[in-house]
């Protein structure tokens, strides 16, 4: 948009001097000779106010080209002054020391002010008020009167703060620099999280080879930090993790819950070393059930590794004792998102979800299951339980020389000097347990200083708590297998054992799901539809499995080792691929000689030895009515009987040939005498592609086949 005028109206005649304007004279000399008429026209000259006076005059007042350079300099060079909005936001965003100091400019130019209105010229007033002030020359008040000119009273003190502060620094991004930030950035901005020296003398070395412009160190950094946004530079170097924790995580509030109206369940590996019972030693795992109203650890279970059956186990202790809660919250770990316990839940995010799987556990008890983020504390609460007390338990002076370190790095002096056994661990776990549920003054907003424990029971004996009945206990007491039925008698086959009772005989391969107990696979196994319907209970008939589940499990898991190190182990002996050995041996084939051709060639006359001749194969032809039919029709149709192989050369087409071979069949299987020749002559047809071709064409078309 044309500007109507320039940024600055009033010239004193240095500033037309220094301004160099077409049709002016560039001296003040020469200006003042054109004042004088300047000064006669009216509103056009005014006396400048503050120190030295002087004129000054409107620029209505200049030659036209003059007038016309001053708008074009408006046009390119921003105004001296940002609007109203602009500087109070500008001001907003600046330090309290630099505000103090612009309500200090303004205190000053307000004394200078009132002194003005009693008669006191401007001059006196301002060489008064600078001997009175520290920090303020009378050149320095002149200075803050010009940065106010024109500006509205309530106004001022947005425009008196300090200039280096509301200047706008400007970002040089030179195309020569461009190419060394941008492969600087690239180093710097990776999740290996290199320091930002490395990176520096990477990127020179490179720049150097390339011939790129490089940016000093410490500016190169000052842009990275300026250009890249700090929570971009943390999702960079640090990944989700350290992209949540630049953002609050979310308030969750549990005082409108009750007791068992919830749970969440995790697993955690203590940092002890425990013998068990078989003389193996590891860290061992232990998974706990926690109502989410109070805190308190409702049950929890023991093994080496994190598996289903221990979850199973730790559910049904919790119902047996406490009830069934309405929610459960898990993470999609394969211990919980298997389909025992969450088969048929949406969005569980593990294993394939089938619309004809089985109902796990959960559905079929109406638990609403919620999966939560993994290894993340604000969604789960029993991690940070888990924190609270595995310290203590892991520390505890019974283990004295079993404890290993939550860490490589952490390994106490005595590491692996002794190992706890599992009965001792046990024991102490229990003991841990009991005294992190009984433990008073807990802070949290349902607690408010009493212990788990008495949070839980305050709620519990108010709350409406669902129990189990029997069939409902067979559910979580027990494993899930869906399988099918054997199709001739009804039997179920499931880790080397077979079951079966007599009912499951008027069931064959119909899809099953067993529930049997993890722990004693011989105890038999309960039968339920895939809609979830009880249909009976079926003995063990062979007992040729494992006594537990785990075990088998382990064992698979040997197996499967073995295989594995085998297979290596093969192709450590056997490096060449079959494919390979073949192409191999194509290449280095020697190329077959030409044969010799027989100089002297004896001529065979008579007949072929019969001795020679294998006996034909006889073809069977199936037993067809229709077949048959069109057969008798087209022998019918034949214009004559050949017989003699002068006569067969006469049938010259395919179709001809087969219909007489035909006849002759026909004949055979009539009982009708049939000639020497013509059994020689069938006998060596039948054997020829031609005959095989056209019985194809008959079988699939009958007689209108045959050409």
């Amino acid at each position: 948009m044309t500007r109507l005028e320039p940024s600055k109206i009033w010239w004193t005649a240095d500033e037309l001097a220094a301004a160099k304007l077409p049709t002016l004279p560039g001296t003040r000399q020469g200006i003042n000779l054109l004042a004088g008429a300047w000064r006669a026209q009216p509103g056009c000259a005014q006396r400048k106010a503050g120190r030295g006076g002087g004129w000054q005059y409107h620029w209505s007042v200049l030659p036209l080209e003059a007038r016309k350079a001053l708008l074009v300099r408006s046009e390119t060079t921003p105004d001296a002054k940002p609007d109203r909005g602009a500087a109070w936001a500008a001001f907003d965003g600046l330090p309290q020391k630099t505000k103090d100091e612009a309500a200090r400019r303004l205190t000053i130019i307000q004394k200078v002010e009132e002194l003005v209105s009693i008669g006191t010229t401007q001059v006196a007033a301002i060489g008064a008020i600078a001997a009175q002030t520290t920090k303020a020359s009378p050149r320095s008040i002149y200075n803050w009167l010009d940065m106010i000119e024109g500006v509205a009273v309530d106004d001022r003190l947005a425009y008196l703060a300090p200039r280096h502060r509301l200047a706008q620094r400007k970002t040089t991004t030179s195309a020569e620099t461009r190419p060394f930030m941008e492969f600087l950035k690239s180093l710097f901005l990776r999740l290996e999280g290199p320091t930002y020296k490395d990176c520096y003398r990477d990127a020179k070395k490179v720049a150097k080879s390339k011939g790129w412009a490089i940016v000093p160190e410490r500016t190169a950094s000052r842009r990275i930090e300026k250009e890249v946004p700090r929570v971009t530079r943390v999702f960079a170097r640090e990944g989700l993790k350290g992209l949540m924790r630049c953002f609050p995580a979310q308030i969750r509030d549990r005082s409108g819950l009750h007791a068992l109206e919830a749970v969440n369940a995790d697993c955690h590996k203590i940092d002890v070393f425990v013998e068990w019972p078989d003389g193996t030693i590891n860290r061992p795992q232990i998974i706990g059930f926690q109502d989410l109203y109070s805190n308190k650890i409702l049950s929890w279970r023991v093994d080496h590794d994190p598996n289903k059956v221990m979850v199973m186990a730790a559910f049904g202790e919790m119902i047996e004792h406490w009830g069934i809660p309405r929610r459960c919250l898990f993470d999609n770990g394969h211990e919980f998102a298997n389909k025992w316990m969450t088969g048929g839940a949406k969005h569980r995010f593990r294993f394939k979800i089938r619309d004809d799987e089985p109902l796990g556990v959960l559905p079929l008890l109406g638990i609403q299951v919620t999966f939560a983020t993994p290894a993340h504390g604000q969604a789960k609460p029993i991690e940070r339980g888990f924190r609270d007390f595995a310290s203590s338990i892991a520390k505890d002076v019974r283990f004295a020389g079993a404890y290993v370190g939550n860490k490589p790095t952490a390994k106490p002096e005595n590491y692996g000097s002794r190992a706890v056994p599992a009965e001792t661990f046990l024991q102490v776990l229990a003991e841990r347990v009991a005294e992190h549920n009984a433990r008073e003054g807990r802070l949290s907003d349902t607690a408010m200083g009493r212990s788990f424990d008495q949070t839980f029971e305050e709620s519990y004996v108010k709350a409406p708590i669902q129990k189990a009945s029997e069939e409902q206990r067979r559910l979580w007491m027990m494993g899930q297998y869906a399988g099918k039925l054997n199709k001739n008698n009804g039997e179920l086959k499931f880790q080397g054992n077979h079951y079966h009772s007599d009912w499951m005989s008027e069931h064959p391969s119909r899809d099953v799901v067993a529930r049997f107990d993890p722990e004693d696979l011989h105890s038999g196994v309960h039968i339920y539809g895939t809609d979830g319907a009880y249909l009976g209970f079926a003995e063990c008939r062979q007992q040729t499995g494992f006594f537990d589940l785990s075990g088998a499990q382990r064992t698979a898991k040997r197996v499967a080792r073995i295989k594995s190190a085998e297979k290596a182990l093969l192709k450590a002996h056997a490096p060449i691929s079959p494919a390979d050995l073949g192409e191999a041996l194509n290449q280095a084939a020697t190329p077959a000689l030409d044969r010799p051709a027989a100089k002297v060639v004896r001529p065979m006359f008579g007949k072929t030895p019969t001795k020679m001749q294998q006996p034909p194969r006889k073809i069977e032809v199936p037993a067809n009515p229709a077949v048959d039919a069109a057969r008798e029709a087209m022998i019918l149709n034949l214009p004559a009987k050949v017989a003699s192989n002068e006569d067969a050369e006469k049938a010259a087409t395919p179709g001809d040939r087969f219909r007489r071979a035909q006849d002759i069949l026909a004949r055979s299987e009539a009982g009708q005498p049939i000639g020497e020749e013509e059994a020689k002559w069938l006998n060596s047809y039948r054997q020829s592609a031609e005959y095989k071709g056209q019985l194809l064409m008959f079988k699939q078309y009958g007689a209108s086949g045959i050409r």
